[in-house]
């Protein structure tokens, strides 16, 4: 599957129009640093690591990143949903604000 993607991503990022830095930007409102990039799920179950000679059990590892990939996925819909949550909640305070607040017409009455 991993390589079947491979070449759908290559194309993706070469229509970016050759856009400068990395494709997984921190959003806006993050605090780190541009160095510290925040890891993408597909990162993690692409990830390969280096054989050793009494290394970990590949089949294992995998598992595990697939896991934590899945995991991962999982806190960016909560963040995502979230947001959304946010944003409405916002748009109703301030549409319940706007006809809680008197009109111009009848502060400009008033003596």
């Amino acid at each position: 599957m991993r390589n079947l993607l491979r070449p759908l991503l290559k194309r993706r990022n070469s229509r970016s129009g050759g856009r400068s830095g990395p494709p997984n930007r921190p959003s806006a409102g993050a605090y780190r640093s541009t160095t510290y990039l925040p890891l993408r799920p597909w990162q993690i179950r692409t990830r390969t690591f280096s054989a050793r000679r009494h290394g970990l059990d590949p089949v294992e590892v995998a598992t595990f990143l697939d896991r934590v990939a899945g995991d991962l996925a999982a806190a960016y819909a909560e963040v995502a949903r979230s947001r959304e949550e946010a944003a409405r909640i916002k748009a109703a305070l301030r549409d319940w604000q706007s006809r809680q607040a008197p009109s111009m017409r009848d502060l400009a009455r008033r003596p």
